[in-house]
């Protein structure tokens, strides 16, 4: 193999070139530096409110199907006191209150035989 031929002079000024190259390198790494800590820190500044986003969005979809079960349970405690309501009004009426007590209690008059059909029984 041959030797390459290329002197490098020790000179002031190549002295200096090298110094004023290492420093511009070091520069270099220190913005690099600097560049990265920004982003790191700039990432972090949105990974929070993300977070705080997502976590409201979810519990916002958990309220909107809670109020969707509470609706369908008013609406049927809403059915329900309408029907005792409508039963209570219906018990108002003597000729009801006797039908009724017949029918869903069995109540007769003596020598009375009473044939039950389920479907005809009051609710």
């Amino acid at each position: 193999m041959k030797k390459p031929n290329i002197v490098q002079l020790n000179n002031d000024f190549i002295k200096d070139a090298n110094q004023k190259k290492r420093f511009e390198e070091e520069e270099i790494r220190k913005r690099h530096r600097f560049i990265g800590l920004v982003l790191i820190v700039i990432t972090l500044l949105f990974i929070l409110p993300t977070y705080n986003l997502v976590s409201s969005y979810v519990a916002l979809e958990n309220r909107k199907q809670q109020i969707i079960e509470l609706q369908k349970e008013f609406n049927t405690l809403e059915e329900e006191t309408n029907q005792k309501k409508e039963l209570a009004n219906r018990l108002k009426d003597t000729d009801y209150v006797e039908k009724y007590a017949r029918a869903k209690y069995s109540y007769k008059f003596e020598g009375e035989v009473i044939l039950q059909t389920p479907e005809l029984l009051p609710k």
